[in-house]
């Protein structure tokens, strides 16, 4: 009983903070004379604009006498007759002479604005590096506890290259060295410098993580007839896989907010597109608390399902 007012007043600081901050937030807008335009935002995010539909030559448009279809029909025989059925409305009439690229019709469709087509830019290539990661991460994590010498001290040096050497410059890198060799597009070769750089912490993990694992473990699955490859899928690698989870959360998560770097290479992700729309909006303000606002909506979607694994595997024991 005696916890009850703790709990509400610690409740009570914690809510005074966050609105605090968020008052510093108000109070520092209004002193350089801000005004908040939330509303130039949302186009940007998704997109209701009329799309128009343009006539694809010179000619003559007809409108059916049901009003549901338009026809352009061109001077030049050769070409057949166009006819637009998928439209909201007509913006030409009967007999209207219609030059190429003119609008016919337009239609009302709702379709992603440029800063949620960042967003699933950032989300394919974090998902691709992901996955990219665990793998190569996997197979050098083992080469570290390696006994093998050439494995052992290859995995180091990779590791100590990566680990010693920004993930910009290493973009670059690929970008411009290695994807202009192998020929790579910009997708591609900012995928396999993320996954290059975050498999290198992931090694590390995994190292981290079999090592913590008692040696009786390994000693005991070898003694029952398996051998090292078995002992290390069925006995070791399940158990560190659960004593890593956390740290291989924080990577994941990482390499979600480090896929912003790609933007120097044009890739149109989630913060590139942000600053085409703070330069198209003078609303930077806006558009960079959008932008934040996803990306915490990524990390904490994964932050949640994470923890979610947790609770499954802490069950399973």
């Amino acid at each position: 009983m005696e916890k009850t007012p703790n709990k509400l007043l610690w409740h009570g600081v914690l809510l005074a903070i966050l609105l605090s901050v968020g008052y510093s937030v108000l109070l520092a807008s209004q002193s350089i004379q801000y005004t908040w335009r939330w509303e130039r935002v949302v186009p940007y995010l998704i997109n209701t604009e009329p799309m128009p539909v343009t006539s694809p030559f010179d000619g003559v448009a007809s409108i059916s006498t049901d009003g549901l279809s338009v026809s352009i029909e061109s001077d030049n025989s050769a070409e057949p007759v166009q006819v637009f059925n998928e439209f909201s409305q007509i913006v030409v009439g009967d007999g209207d002479l219609i030059f190429e690229g003119d609008v016919v019709a337009t239609t009302n469709d709702w379709r992603l604005g440029p800063i949620m087509n960042g967003l699933v830019m950032t989300l394919k290539i974090s998902i691709v590096s992901l996955i990219f990661a665990v793998i190569i991460g996997l197979f050098v994590g083992l080469a570290r506890v390696s006994s093998n010498p050439a494995l052992k001290y290859l995995s180091l040096i990779y590791v100590e290259i990566v680990r010693g050497t920004p993930l910009l410059v290493q973009i670059f890198i690929f970008y411009f060295f290695i994807g202009t060799v192998l020929g790579l597009d910009r997708f591609t070769a900012g995928a396999a410098a993320l996954s290059i750089f975050a498999a290198a912490y992931v090694a590390e993990i995994i190292r981290s993580g079999i090592q913590s694992i008692p040696a009786g473990q390994m000693e005991a699955a070898r003694s029952l007839g398996m051998n090292y490859a078995q002992a290390m899928i069925y006995i070791v690698l399940p158990q560190a896989f659960k004593r890593t989870l956390p740290p291989m959360a924080g990577q994941f998560i990482n390499l979600i907010k480090d896929s912003s770097l790609v933007s120097v290479i044009s890739i149109t992700d989630l913060t590139k597109a942000g600053r085409e729309v703070v330069s198209g909006t003078f609303a930077p303000f806006e558009v960079w608390f959008t932008v934040a606002l996803l990306y915490l909506v990524l990390t904490g979607s994964l932050s949640w399902m994470v923890k979610l694994l947790e609770k499954r595997l802490a069950n399973s024991d």
